[in-house]
């Protein structure tokens, strides 16, 4: 996947947590195959979110933005560039000029987003479109969509505090026709709701792969490469797997436990030979504990792997330069470290089954649990420091 796709899915993931977080988002109709310039009603700065939440990643979706706002102060550029992807645009003079360079985007396949009223609306009507989104549809060959968004307002009102509301976002028809997408847009902004989503399209695409031998393949791998190099353990995997199909718990379990142990007998032979390998996320007090433990109790020392914070890789590497019996090593990991990981397994699989009614917050859950584990590695590394 490219930089910038996983940056715009990064974004899109961002805004679909914290709309949920909200209230919620509810999105209807498609975009067309090719790009398009989107016009879209204006009431909220909320309403960036909900469209960057909203559209598809993989179109890296980028905004026109008031550049006399958005680009005067340090802070609202930094934002403007790290948290929605934007081009600056006047609203005084240049304006046009500063959108026909956007056509470059759409000929790379990006879709790019026009408020076309130029400001937000403060009692929730629709002004006047300007021209400069036909114009550019118009030079590069690509339809207008009219978007109408609904619930922003109330969410984020201009100059107001947060509140707690449900967004919904309606794509509509492409169009020719400026006159037209204005009307269309003003007809979206007064549609019912669509419904709520009970199911998560990613959740559902995880679960799939997740069922599938190549999710038992990338488990095996993942677990086999986290006894050797690799800095994640094999839980992380099966969090974001197990969680999306909870049925797929103690087949995948099984695999990355067997493939855990597999692993650690290649570590340990490989550093009975002198064999090192690097050890990302790992410290020397890591090593140094590790071999003392080693040293003092054999592969018995691998009891207490599992709740120390260090890594399974470097309890097979000190075993190896220990020479404390491979078979006896494999016996204790499949004790300690294989029986955590098939634990953990089926708890996340009965987790995925308490919380089936709430799939469609499966994203937001997996952000969450990213976050949390990165401060608790980071935290764990920093005190074996």
């Amino acid at each position: 996947m490219k930089p910038v796709v996983i940056a715009a899915s990064m974004r899109k993931a961002l805004w679909r947590t914290a709309l949920t977080a909200t209230g919620g988002l509810r999105v209807a109709g498609e975009l067309p195959a090719g790009p398009c310039v989107l016009v879209a009603n204006h009431a909220s700065h909320a309403d960036t979110a909900a469209l960057v939440a909203a559209l598809p990643a993989r179109r890296r979706p980028v905004f026109a933005a008031a550049s006399d706002y958005w680009y005067d102060r340090p802070v609202r550029r930094i934002a403007c560039r790290a948290l929605v992807s934007t081009i600056p645009v006047r609203r005084t003079g240049g304006g046009r000029a500063d959108l026909a360079r956007a056509a470059e985007l759409l000929a790379a396949g990006r879709d790019v987003i026009v408020y076309p009223e130029g400001s937000r609306s403060r009692d929730g009507s629709i002004a006047p479109f300007h021209s400069g989104a036909a114009h550019l549809a118009d030079a590069a060959g690509v339809p207008l969509v009219p978007v109408g968004i609904q619930g922003t307002r109330g969410l984020l009102p201009a100059h107001g505090r947060l509140h707690r509301t449900t967004v919904s976002v309606h794509i509509g028809a492409p169009t020719d026709d400026l006159a037209d997408a204005r009307a269309a847009v003003a007809l979206l902004t007064n549609a019912p709701a669509p419904p709520m989503r009970t199911d998560s399209l990613v959740r559902q695409r995880v679960a799939a792969f997740a069922a599938s031998w190549l999710g038992l393949l990338a488990v095996a791998v993942w677990a086999f490469g986290e006894a050797l190099i690799w800095p994640l353990i094999p839980e992380f995997a099966l969090v974001i797997l197990v969680l999306a199909s909870p049925r797929s718990a103690v087949r995948l379990a099984l695999v990355a436990a067997a493939a855990s142990v597999l692993g650690g007998a290649v570590m340990y032979g490989l550093a009975a030979h002198g064999a090192s390998l690097p050890g990302p996320l790992t410290t020397a007090r890591m090593h140094t504990t590790t071999d003392q433990l080693v040293a003092d109790r054999g592969a018995a020392a691998m009891q207490g792997q599992p709740m120390s914070g260090i890594p399974y890789k470097v309890f097979g590497a000190a075993a190896g330069r220990a020479h404390v019996g491979v078979l006896d090593f494999a016996a204790a990991s499949a004790a300690s470290r294989g029986l955590r990981i098939l634990i953990v397994g089926v708890l996340i699989g009965l987790a995925g089954v308490v919380l089936r009614r709430w799939r469609r917050f499966y994203p937001a859950a997996i952000a969450g649990f990213v976050l949390v584990f990165s401060a608790g590695l980071t935290a764990v590394v920093l005190s074996w420091s």
